[in-house]
């Protein structure tokens, strides 16, 4: 088979005069699954062609040529009814006259070349980058993404259809972005699981690329794999769209709000003691992970190439399944929320407004004034560099700019075209201590100030409680409550809460996270203020050392080395190391302070930059993750 893209095929044959081309099981050239043409005296890069590259004699080399908009798909390429050649057809993001053409080396190298990737995690105050192996190039991969199209419902109803549709890479990415997850029970790829437990399969924290992911898919007769979150499914997307020719990369929202019923508010209700005793679906995110894909939007007004969003993760039904996009970015910043796919979905998870609304103990209710905002620090990887880009600006506008309020006014967000801004007198904030690890004890500080010329008595509840990063809030790793905090006009004041890994370390979820929650009641007016933040427990590092030059084809070794950081020792301790043939490495437990130290071997096939992927596990910290840079010598 060939893998080609189109624009660039070449043959050698002997003297002959017509081709034929068919995809799909049921090729028609109204649909553009067949195409027939002959020898021309010349390309034409504008359709099918075919012309003779070299001078006449009993053996010539003949080029074809495909159309621009062809389908992507398995073709055969029949000769003179004689001869037949199958190929695959890919987007191509070099050729100009393709939807997906991307006008930059560096770009290409990134979004559709590199198998390697970083994609962030942790919390927006401290985005922690994940290495990620998306190995599209990889043994089998390609088949499997052609499987996956395969598999869809569209598909298997009315696949001559189907196979047509694939020459629209608007309809290509919103099949994808249904079928990576399989909550339609379509044989989607990943299950989805936000549960404390996940029997029946694995931690989505132990996966460390998509290889894995699609092989085992595809060698199961397509049973969904357990089990994927955001970040999972997004990577997987990402994988499948650059095999098939799609510059893709992976985006992480902070704090991405998740808007059920589409009002664009994200409503709490909280108790005197900064409990939430009722709320609906509706949730905020520490983050959220979703895809960009590069092409044109010819079935859009002017104005709205470029990178499109799209989201693989099963959150609401789009249509009748679940899936989300493509909608472009563009868009998103412009409130143009009419615009196909999904736009008002994507618009709320940057741009919703957070309400608490405090419910007293003799069931009166107030507004809390908080400050914290949906949308936060929205990041990709660098091209070319393992570095966080902050592409925030590309879906918003400077808050408290003339344009936000445009857009507001244009996606009719009346809540935060209503919103006041002013001084409510009493401030809180909460600030953190240097050095928070996991297996330390460490302070955490609300600062209270009284803004007003007279003295307040409140009450400031302070809490801190384990959390998911999808915001399913867990139980409490400190608690304080103090009912006479006294601030005179201009006062403030500093209160600390200490926070103990024995009160903490078997509560953590496997995100690492705790939110932090301050609520602020002045005991004569009822005025409530809050401030929230999550923060993340550092994991210790994995220091990787190689050993020996690294050259392709050759065995190389690398030095692993991690310390215990907590009180106790540690059990159950494995390596996997991910770019070394998933080598899995299990040791004897590490005691405290204890340094455990293995080396691995393995051959590098490819030439060139390369992560080594390394994951610890152990019964204590759970999924520890580093990665090393290696330039792979010829």
């Amino acid at each position: 088979k060939y893998k080609v893209q189109k624009n660039s095929i070449h043959f050698q044959y002997k003297s002959y005069t017509h081709s034929d081309g068919l995809t799909g099981p049921q090729p028609e050239e109204q649909y553009g699954t067949r195409a027939v043409f002959g020898l021309s005296n010349e390309i034409n890069d504008t359709c099918w062609s075919a012309a003779v590259s070299s001078p006449p004699g009993d053996t010539v080399c003949l080029s074809v040529c495909t159309a621009p908009d062809a389908p992507i798909g398995r073709y055969v390429l029949t000769l003179d009814e004689r001869i037949q050649f199958d190929f695959i057809l890919l987007f191509n993001p070099w050729c100009p006259r393709d939807v997906v053409y991307m006008d930059s080396e560096e770009k290409l190298a990134e979004y559709v070349l590199a198998q390697d990737g970083i994609i962030f995690r942790g919390d927006a105050e401290y985005p922690v980058p994940l290495a990620w192996y998306f190995g599209q190039f990889e043994e089998g991969i390609l088949d499997t993404c052609f499987r996956i199209l395969d598999m869809n419902p569209k598909h298997r109803r009315n696949p001559g259809k189907d196979c047509s549709g694939r020459r629209n890479v608007i309809y290509v990415t919103r099949v994808l972005s249904a079928m990576i997850n399989s909550n339609d029970r379509d044989y989607g790829v990943l299950e989805g699981c936000w549960k404390d437990t996940f029997d029946g399969g694995v931690s989505p924290m132990s996966w460390r690329g998509s290889v894995q992911i699609l092989r085992t898919w595809n060698s199961t007769s397509c049973l969904p794999v357990r089990y994927g979150q955001c970040w999972v499914f997004a990577a997987v997307g990402c994988t499948v769209s650059r095999a098939l020719g799609i510059p893709c990369r992976v985006v992480t929202n902070y704090y991405s709000a998740h808007d059920t019923n589409s009002n664009l508010v994200i409503e709490r209700y909280l108790n005197e003691k900064g409990e939430i005793e009722s709320s609906t679906r509706d949730m905020i995110w520490n983050y959220h992970c979703w895809v960009e894909s590069w092409m044109t939007r010819p079935d859009l007004p002017p104005g709205f190439d470029g990178w499109q969003a799209s989201d693989p993760t099963p959150q609401e039904k789009s249509e009748g399944v679940f899936c989300c996009g493509p909608v472009p970015v563009r868009a998103i910043k412009e409130g143009e929320l009419t615009l196909k796919y999904d736009a008002p979905f994507v618009f709320a998870e940057v741009n919703a407004d957070l309400v608490y609304t405090l419910k007293y103990n003799d069931g009166s209710t107030r507004k809390i004034v908080n400050d914290q905002k949906v949308g936060q620090k929205i990041s990709t990887k660098s091209v070319g560099r393992d570095a966080r880009e902050d592409i925030t600006h590309l879906y918003k506008y400077p808050e408290g700019s003339a344009e936000e309020r445009q857009v507001f006014e244009k996606a009719n967000h009346q809540n935060k075209l209503l919103q006041q801004k002013g001084n409510p007198g009493l401030h809180i904030t909460i600030k953190l201590s240097m050095g928070i690890r996991k297996g330390c004890d460490f302070d955490v500080f609300a600062i209270v100030s009284n803004n007003t010329e007279e003295n307040k008595k409140c009450r400031l509840v302070f809490a801190s409680r384990a959390v998911s990063y999808n915001g399913i809030v867990g139980r409490e790793c400190g608690f304080k409550d103090l009912l006479n905090v006294e601030l005179a006009p201009g006062g403030e004041r500093k209160v600390p809460l200490r926070l103990n890994y024995s009160k903490y370390c078997n509560n953590l979820m496997e995100d690492n996270l705790i939110r932090l929650g301050a609520l602020l009641i002045d005991s004569s007016t009822k005025e409530a203020v809050m401030a929230m933040r999550d923060i993340v427990l550092d994991d210790p590092e994995i220091k990787i050392r190689i050993l020996g030059e690294p050259k392709e084809k050759r065995k190389l070794a690398a030095e692993l080395t991690l310390q215990n950081p907590l009180p106790e020792p540690l059990q159950g301790c494995c390596f996997t190391i991910e770019g070394a043939n998933l080598t899995v490495i299990c040791i004897s437990p590490i005691e405290p302070g204890q340094e455990a130290k293995v080396k691995i071997y393995f051959t590098p096939t490819q030439s060139g930059l390369r992560k080594l992927v390394v994951d610890f596990d152990s019964d204590k910290l759970g999924h520890v993750r580093g990665y090393k840079n290696v330039i792979i010598g010829k």
